[in-house]
């Protein structure tokens, strides 16, 4: 076999690392996916709060089969998603691996993208057909755990950094919505983006729109379940569509590269905001050039971008397909191009860059 691959100058060294890295990503594709399994039935949670124990005790804890979940668990601590005492046969889970796998709301919880992952996998024969043929996806083409998967994902990050940092960057907002605003969170999906800055400032009027109708209809419940239907309203609008009010503030996170035309849809809510109103875009933290995004956290969002961001832009009209790694330069491009002539980076998270952009 040394022979045959240094006959077609394969180096043999070169060549074992990288099957190894494919294994590793295999192995890492099965933990994924039963991660999730652990999430929906349970374990990771009662290994959290009750303590270590045999796979038969945990399964009589949470009510699953035994045999089905020795396996399981075998395989997430060979994984390292869990910790196995050899001597007691006890499965257990530490601080660090309840954090990232059962801490709910936590910004490190990893279930929503996990969740994002799976769903992906629930559809990967429509995602061929587009590959193939270069059709646009609706985002109502998705599985619906993709719509749950991305409010779970980005919903914790909302509450921790919205009211403490993003909007005190902005230059002056924060007083207007102490005061009383009128803001638009253009691309809303299920709300929390919206209800966490409704129920920050109470004086402040909130629209959010979304063109997913399904996805409104979710973020009117959630607002009349944590009585904030006074100070929020929700339409189904594309951004296109969003009603002049004379908007202090407009709100996009992680929605412009999803449209198939960025300009036309920043050149309507130019025209949507007060005289002295803010836009304040939320997009993914990428380099201007491919090369400044080769790492690990620019292979998760090209690969999203890939299969959601990318065909979702090219099922609308223009189809301008921007991606999720576009980089700053390329958006305020965008921006200036619909008329904005001030952006700035007004802050940033490990995963997100924040622009105040004015008129």
């Amino acid at each position: 076999m040394a022979a045959a691959a240094e006959s077609i100058g394969v180096d043999d060294g070169k060549l074992e690392e990288f099957a190894n890295k494919i294994m590793g990503d295999v192995g890492g594709a099965f933990a994924i996916l039963l991660a999730y399994i652990g999430d929906q039935t349970g374990v990771f949670r009662s290994l959290r709060d009750d303590g270590p124990a045999t796979a038969d005790a945990l399964a009589g804890r949470i009510g699953v089969d035994k045999r089905y979940l020795l396996e399981w668990l075998s395989a997430q601590a060979a994984a390292g998603y869990v910790l196995y005492d050899e001597s007691t046969h006890h499965f257990s889970i530490s601080p660090e691996q309840a954090t990232v796998l059962a801490a709910e709301g936590n910004p490190v919880c990893m279930q929503g993208l996990m969740q994002q992952v799976v769903g992906q996998f629930e559809t990967h024969d429509k995602a061929v057909e587009t590959f193939r043929s270069g059709a646009g996806r609706g985002w109502d083409e998705h599985t619906s755990c993709l719509f749950c998967a991305t409010d779970r994902f980005f919903r914790p990050g909302y509450e921790v950094n919205l009211i403490s940092s993003w909007l005190p960057s902005l230059d002056g907002i924060e007083f207007k919505l102490k005061t009383g605003a009128k803001v638009a969170d253009v691309g809303c999906g299920l709300g929390s983006s919206t209800l966490t800055m409704a129920k920050a400032y109470p004086n402040s009027q909130f629209d959010g729109f979304d063109f997913h109708g399904p996805s409104i209809e979710q973020a009117r419940q959630r607002a009349a379940d944590v009585g904030l239907s006074g100070n929020t309203d929700f339409d189904i609008l594309a951004a296109k569509e969003t009603p002049q009010n004379g908007y202090d503030l407009i709100c996009m996170f992680d929605a412009l590269h999803d449209m198939g035309d960025p300009v036309g849809a920043a050149r309507r809510l130019y025209e949507c905001l007060a005289e002295n109103g803010t836009l304040m875009l939320v997009e993914p933290l990428a380099g201007d050039a491919l090369e400044d995004n080769l790492h690990l956290l620019g292979q998760i969002f090209y690969s999203a971008s890939t299969l959601i961001c990318t065909p979702t832009s090219k099922a609308q009209e223009v189809g301008l397909a921007l991606g999720a790694q576009a980089g700053e330069k390329r958006i305020s491009e965008v921006l200036r191009e619909a008329g904005f002539t001030r952006i700035r980076r007004a802050t940033e998270t490990a995963t997100n860059i924040v622009l105040e952009v004015r008129r």
